[in-house]
């Protein structure tokens, strides 16, 4: 029954689509004259993925404290990743901000059509070209007074622990001044896997910490071990020991 349901699910997920595609570009055109950095577009994303939570009578999410989020002025946004679905409740801040994804994504039909639209981030794994390109893109969201989002950990966990996060958003925390803000996703990892399209229930929770005043540290990895103490204390888990000898420190974040 759950394989059915899903199935039904994704078929109405896609159908979705098209009309809100359209949608999309007529709030881009008519917001774009007084809204170049593109929040109207992208809180329309965030209704957007959020129709999917809100849909899905096996999902439940709740957000605390939103508050902690800025409608104007840049921050590192950094959030722990279990699941595809965090893309999707992680919308749901409702809050402006730039997302840092694979490359791979920006050739999805309608998913990648909106990263492009919305000037979001995007980096092949690997490639230093791309990290060079991906690095000036978010100093110029920085600079302009956006807010990135990123996934520090690099990936997804395998197993809902709480993976070693990389040191490169955080140098760009410490470049600009801006505050770290951590946001630990609590109820997403068996929502969907890895894997696979067949989804289980979720009683997802987000939590948004307060934000980090980077001045108050000297490297990048200071400033990291503060958010990433700072998230495994919200999900009840203990830190990661540092994977300095195996992952490079200035590895790439990617948010979608």
């Amino acid at each position: 029954m759950v394989t059915v349901f899903a199935a039904i699910y994704w078929l109405f997920a896609v159908a979705l689509m098209p009309p809100l595609w359209i949608l999309a570009l007529v709030i881009h055109a008519l917001a774009w004259p007084f809204d170049r950095r593109r929040v109207a577009l992208h809180l329309f994303g965030g209704f957007w993925a959020s129709l999917y939570v809100w849909l899905n009578p096996l999902w439940r999410m709740r957000v605390s404290g939103r508050e902690n989020l800025p409608w104007r002025g840049a921050a590192v946004i950094v959030a722990n990743h279990s699941s595809l679905v965090d893309i999707l409740v992680l919308y749901g801040l409702f809050r402006p901000f730039k997302w840092v994804s694979k490359a791979e994504l920006g050739r999805v039909p309608f998913v990648g059509w909106m990263l492009w639209l919305n000037d979001y981030v995007l980096v092949k794994r690997g490639d230093r070209e791309s990290i060079k390109h991906m690095l000036a893109h978010c100093r110029k969201h920085l600079s302009s007074g956006s807010p990135l989002l990123l996934f520090p950990e690099g990936t997804r966990t395998p197993d809902g622990r709480l993976l070693p996060f990389k040191e490169g958003g955080f140098k760009l925390a410490l470049e600009f001044r801006v505050p770290v803000i951590p946001v630990a996703v609590a109820g997403t990892f068996n929502a969907m896997p890895k894997n696979g399209l067949v989804f289980g229930k979720m009683d997802c929770r987000i939590q948004v910490l307060p934000p980090i005043d980077s001045t108050r540290f000297a490297t990048a990895a200071e400033l990291r071990d503060a958010a990433q103490a700072a998230v495994a204390r919200a999900l009840g888990q203990a830190p990661p020991e540092p994977e300095r000898a195996r992952r490079p420190a200035d590895g790439v974040q990617l948010g979608v």
